[in-house]
């Protein structure tokens, strides 16, 4: 068998003893002697084996030798094998012919073995140096492509590596100009010695790019450029162009001004700048520019390619940071819109509730008296609950509500939520059914927002439920849950929106013969204030006409430790103001009270209902006469509206305390401004108590019945909710 790195020698001839004596005399250690008896057969054999070396025949039968030689010249692959004739016949003639068909030699028989030897040996040995060097040529071949190959690797790599530490960069903030400085630390120096980004503005704003480079110390420095300095009008015309158009531009041998100090010395001979569009949704954001100083850096197509990519990375996030610029402006435009749509909403409240007292306490015992009260009163309390269900949901979006979570009796908390809606129960004429344990059913939570929850449940019960209906609340333990049904034979929910239920501004059969009023966010409230809490709701019915129920579920808890249940828990949370009573002999019926409020009826319908329970009242609709009549009426009560014309409440409540006997004033706000923001300006402005309009009259009077101004009354942080809902 031949060894594998044997070399190939062919011999053709038609005599079996010829072929048996050449393969005797030529064969020897790294040579493999393949024979074949005619042409025909030496052809087929050229097919699949190369040769070194081809002794061949001239006379054979059927194709002689120069017919077989002729046809291995026309071969591609052949036609470089050196070809020996081995014949007898030696004339010139054939001579001339086998050296014109490409032989190589020709050799006349008999033999000389020496002599075919060494010629054959020649052939051989060029044989294997040709392979030799083909060989080193494809390992070069081959190192050359690995090392091509590896090279395009570590480039990917690093061009992946540059750009995941690009995007980080760009996500690392949604602030827009921080987002911009990160973007130019990113390719400065990596890919430019000077980078700009200018953000296409709106027609009416000035044109502005901000540049970063390279400093002395390799920090990248930034400075904003406007029409003013520059930074370079010819650049500044060809970013221009590619704000307009979206197209990116390269440009060489610029010669720019350096309208900046700090820039390098060389700074004002740009080379060569490569502009990209900054293209988001569509829209062409700004321009990225990359710039730099001399031509030996070179922007080839990978450099551009990961330009391009960056560009297209950066006006991702740019838009992504102007989008939150965006929703951060209109939300704080909607906070702003519903603080001082609240304030102005409240206002009206105020007069209403302190005339409806004064009614009470003054007027007749008549039917249509009581009755026209009792209405007032419940548009009143659904009028306070509608803004301050408004300004929860605001709150709870913006992540700003706070809970103060407590071991709670769950079945005090819904009792007490019964006694809320009962009044518009009965006058609905529901049939109401209530189940709840004997003993308490404990749980973790927030007994103000659970009280909300649940009255928002039996509210939403009572409004879609039609006159004589029935309404079922029950409250079980139930495998390590307290679970609170309330079920009703109203107006049912379609299958499709039993989850749409609970998102903001949704409701039911929303139609002009079948208005329930309401804002839609009652149920919003339940799931949000639930969830917050731990705990889940979901809501369930048979379809429209068929009435709902919707289930709550908290975990129970095995801590024993119990708020007071003897009054609304939310009065004392909302409120601040103390459980304990004054001592004996030290309570204080009578207060001299200054009521300061710009709202006239507010203020008045406020004093004549202090009045006519013994105070003495004097009233003043700005801050400046507010000051003026403390110094001389010395009240012991400052009641204080915040949204004052000239100076505000804030302002008057500091100079108040400032004033001599300033310190043992009982200061207290009673305003719309319900944010917490608000409640934060009123302690540090020295409030001892921040009330919603409008307050409820037999709060502030529990509260004029304590000693003035104690640690007791101090107000820390008081919650924001009307005091009304108590």
């Amino acid at each position: 068998m031949a060894r594998p790195d044997a070399v190939n020698i062919l011999i053709v001839d038609d005599v079996p003893e010829k072929l048996l004596a050449l393969s005797a005399l030529l064969e020897g250690p790294g040579v493999h002697i393949v024979t074949a008896s005619n042409g025909r057969e030496a052809l087929r054999k050229l097919l699949t084996q190369e040769f070194a070396v081809i002794l061949l025949d001239v006379q054979m039968p059927d194709m002689d030798g120069f017919e077989t030689a002729a046809l291995i010249r026309q071969r591609k692959q052949t036609a470089g094998t050196p070809i020996i004739f081995v014949t007898g016949y030696g004339d010139e003639l054939h001579q001339a012919q086998g050296y014109s068909l490409g032989a190589v030699d020709f050799i006349q028989t008999p033999v000389l073995p020496d002599v075919l030897k060494t010629k054959v040996g020649v052939f051989v040995e060029l044989f294997r140096m040709r392979e030799q060097i083909k060989r080193q040529a494809e390992e070069r071949i081959t190192l050359a492509r690995e090392q091509a190959l590896r090279a395009a690797a570590e480039e990917a790599t690093r061009r992946s590596e540059f750009l995941a530490a690009a995007s980080t960069a760009l996500t690392a903030s949604l602030d827009l100009d921080e987002t911009v400085r990160g973007l130019l630390r990113v390719v400065v120096p990596q890919l430019a010695d000077l980078a700009a980004v200018t953000l296409a503005g709106e027609p009416a704003q000035p044109w502005r790019s901000v540049l970063g480079w390279a400093g002395a110390n390799g920090i990248v420095q930034t400075a904003v450029a406007d029409a003013r300095t520059g930074p370079f009008d010819e650049l500044r015309q060809i970013q221009d162009r590619v704000l307009a158009t979206g197209e990116p531009e390269l440009v060489e041998g610029l010669d720019v001004a350096n309208p900046f100090s700090s820039l390098p010395d060389n700074a004002g001979q740009l080379y060569r700048a490569l502009v990209l569009p900054l293209l988001a949704r569509g829209r062409t954001l700004g321009a990225l520019t990359l710039a730099q100083w001399t031509s030996c850096r070179g922007i080839g197509p990978p450099d551009r390619a990961v330009a391009e990519d960056l560009a297209d990375r950066a006006a991702i996030a740019l838009d992504n940071a102007r989008l939150y610029r965006d929703i951060r402006d209109a939300d704080r435009r909607k906070d702003e819109f519903l603080a001082m749509l609240s304030h102005e909403l409240r206002n009206p409240l105020a007069p209403i509730r302190s005339s409806v007292e004064i009614l009470r306490r003054l007027g007749g015992e008549a039917p249509d008296m009581r009755w026209a009260r009792d209405v007032i009163t419940r548009q009143l309390h659904h009028m306070t609950r509608l803004i301050d269900d408004l300004l929860d949901v605001s709150r709870i979006t913006r992540g700003t509500i706070k809970l103060q979570p407590v071991p709670t009796d769950l079945g005090a908390v819904v009792a007490r939520a019964i006694e809320t809606v009962r009044p518009m129960i009965e006058a609905r004429e529901h049939h109401l059914s209530v189940r709840l344990p004997e003993g308490p059913v404990p749980v973790i939570g927030d007994p103000t927002r659970l009280e909300q929850v649940a009255a928002n449940l039996f509210n939403n019960a009572a409004k879609y439920t039609p006159t004589g209906g029935r309404i079922d609340i029950s409250l079980r333990t139930e495998k390590g849950d307290a679970v609170l049904s309330c079920k009703d034979t109203g107006v049912g929910i379609p299958e499709e929106m039993l989850e749409q239920i609970f998102q903001p501004f949704t409701q039911v059969n929303r139609t002009l013969d079948r208005s329930e009023g309401g804002l839609g966010i009652g149920l919003t409230l339940v799931k949000r204030l639930v969830e917050m809490q731990g705990g889940s709701v979901c809501a369930l019915s048979d379809g429209p006409g068929k009435g709902s129920e919707f289930i709550v579920r908290m975990r129970l808890t095995d801590r024993g430790v119990w708020v007071d249940e003897k009054r609304p828990v939310h009065q004392a949370a909302e409120n601040g103001a103390s459980d304990q009573q004054a001592p004996a002999g030290k309570s204080r019926t009578h207060r001299r009270i200054l009521v300061v409020d710009d709202n006239v009826d507010g203020a008045q319908s406020l004093a004549m209902l202090l009045r006519t329970v013994g105070h003495e009242v004097q009233v003043h609709h700005d801050g400046l006469r507010a000051l003026e009549a403390a110094r001389t009426f010395r009240p012991d009560v400052v009641l204080l509206d915040i949204g004052l014309p000239g100076l505000n409440g804030f302002e008057v409540a500091e100079r108040l305390r400032g004033q001599s006997g300033g310190g043992e004033l009982l200061l207290v706000a009673i305003t719309g401004y319900g944010q917490a923001s608000d409640v934060r300006r009123a302690q540090e402005a020295g409030f001892d108590h921040h009330f919603i309009k409008p307050i409820d009259p037999d709060v502030l009077q529990d509260l004029l019945s304590r000693p003035t101004r104690n640690a007791e009354c101090a107000m820390h942080g008081t919650p924001t909710r009307s005091a009304s809902e108590g």
